[in-house]
């Protein structure tokens, strides 16, 4: 069962943690991980697509890496649009990376094993949720 997060450590992870690499990101705008990516973008935030078929192309003006360890820069928050089953060696990869304090996983996706990783390396871990859906409840 996922931990309850309050609303305002949301929104203090959303008003202070402004670099995102959104794991599972698509360039078909019919998909929830682009248009997720281009609302946080429109809202101030850096965002890091990151997809392995992809990487090398341009979006939301950054270069598509193929994956965390390929980040041109620290980001703040690893946010996952992949199954439960496939976050473990997502976030497996972000422990690693220096800089990322929260592990975001989306509406739908928890994986407690993942949790458990993330939780151990210090990092605040996000489950079942969406920016885009907390973002204008909690900040306007």
């Amino acid at each position: 069962m996922p931990r309850h997060i309050s609303d305002s450590v949301l929104r203090d992870i959303l008003t202070t943690q402004k670099t995102i690499a959104i794991v599972g990101w698509s360039p078909n705008p019919n998909r929830a991980s682009n248009n997720v990516a281009a609302f946080l973008k429109a809202r101030g935030y850096r965002v890091f697509p990151v997809n392995p078929g992809h990487a090398g192309t341009e979006a939301l003006g950054e270069v598509v890496v193929p994956d965390l360890a390929s980040l041109p820069e620290q980001v703040d928050i690893v946010d996952i649009f992949r199954k439960s089953e496939d976050v473990p060696p997502v976030v497996e990869q972000a422990v690693k990376v220096p800089g990322v304090k929260t592990i975001w996983m989306q509406l739908g996706i928890e994986n407690a094993d993942a949790r458990a990783l993330a939780e151990q390396h210090g990092l605040t871990v996000i489950e079942n949720r969406c920016p885009a859906i907390d973002i204008p409840r909690l900040i306007g």
